[in-house]
């Protein structure tokens, strides 16, 4: 059923949207435009654990039979380097309008987080909010990765509300088959625009049931207890040594979380000093620069800064944005140079915190 994918690319794009989707690249899974469905990265898996992402072949030919990869959507709605002033007046292109294809329970949660943190805060994003128009395919995930806990975040398997589209992978034998369901009035336009069947009840159920699996398949889970509070109680624990012996303090978790939405500013100018330009970038609270006040930083030890990083994606998120700040991806222990992995992190502190109410030693 590769046709019907194709049906729908060239659908999307006949309507003006630049589409986005995985791609294999660089011996990865990575996020691009893609002119046809045909770019999709078919028969492809991922093999992953702590510091580690391997490619590796499927026996069948399944699109999206992979785990999240380096890459979030994130860089298409809250992109790396922005420029947002210039001397001259000079303003830059608009933003095209994107059809996100292939999104995970986990990254439309991440999104719906950077919208309540970019646009629903005191001082919305206005770039931001240009790049929200996109269109949304999801996926509901029947294939965790070794790395996988959004269960436990209750941000997946399942896609979760804000999707215009969600797509089913099914895969019998060598045929690869796709339920698809509406979930915005664009999105049933969309539908009605290709070539489709009404699926039967049983369809549905072995659907739903692939999906059920997934949730009790995960690679990882994060402790069954209060989170924000357990970092409140953790804050003198001497685990963060622990942590900080082995944290490079190299900012990877940040840059590849789709969260993470700190950016710094800076202002350049030509040689003659003429011409002038602001852009924002990414920024990432493991920089030593990070607080840097005018008698130096604030947060100088490694442990400071892992603690605050680790301490406002599980806790203090809550406080400021009415959610958690994390959503289960697992990319930050992938990719994490010494593969430190948040869910053990935490489960020591929840030990901890088990011991501390019995009296333990």
């Amino acid at each position: 059923m590769i046709d019907a994918l194709r049906d729908l690319v060239d659908e999307l794009r006949r309507r003006g949207l630049v589409v986005v989707a995985p791609t294999r690249r660089d011996d990865s899974i990575v996020l691009a435009e893609i002119d046809s469905a045909d770019e999709l990265p078919y028969g492809w898996g991922v093999d992953v654990a702590p510091g580690t992402y391997r490619l590796r072949e499927r026996a069948d030919r399944a699109a999206f039979g992979h785990s999240c990869g380096p890459q979030s959507w994130k860089q298409f709605l809250h992109p790396p380097r922005q420029r947002v002033w210039s001397s001259d007046g000079e303003a830059d292109a608009p933003a095209p309008r994107y059809a996100f294809l292939g999104v995970r329970g986990c990254d439309l949660a991440a999104i719906g987080v950077l919208d309540r943190v970019l646009i629903g805060g005191t001082h919305p994003d206005d770039a931001y909010s240009g790049r929200r128009r996109a269109f949304i395919i999801a996926v509901n995930c029947t294939e965790p990765g070794a790395l996988c806990f959004c269960a436990s975040m209750k941000t997946g398997p399942a896609c979760g509300p804000g999707y215009d589209l969600v797509l089913n992978e099914r895969i019998a034998d060598e045929d690869v088959r796709y339920l698809i369901e509406a979930g915005s009035d664009e999105g049933a336009e969309v539908l009605a625009a290709i070539a489709h069947r009404a699926a039967e009840p049983a369809e549905c159920q072995a659907a739903a049931a692939d999906v059920a699996a997934a949730a009790t398949g995960m690679g990882r889970a994060m402790p069954d207890t209060d989170l924000r509070q357990l970092l409140i109680d953790a804050r003198e624990s001497p685990h963060w040594e622990d942590v900080a012996s082995r944290c490079l303090t190299c900012g990877n978790c940040t840059m590849v979380c789709p969260t993470c939405f700190c950016t710094s500013t800076s202002d350049v100018t030509d040689l003659t000093g003429e011409h002038a330009e602001r852009w924002t970038e990414w920024s990432s609270c493991f920089e030593l620069d990070f607080t840097f006040v005018h008698e130096g930083p604030v947060r100088v030890s490694g442990p400071s800064r892992y603690r605050h990083w680790l301490t406002h994606k599980l806790s203090s998120w809550h406080d400021q944005f009415g959610s958690s700040g994390c959503v289960g991806c697992g990319r930050c222990i992938a990719w994490c140079p010494t593969g430190i992995d948040i869910t053990e992190e935490m489960g020591v502190f929840a030990v901890e915190a088990d011991s501390a109410s019995t009296g333990d030693d």
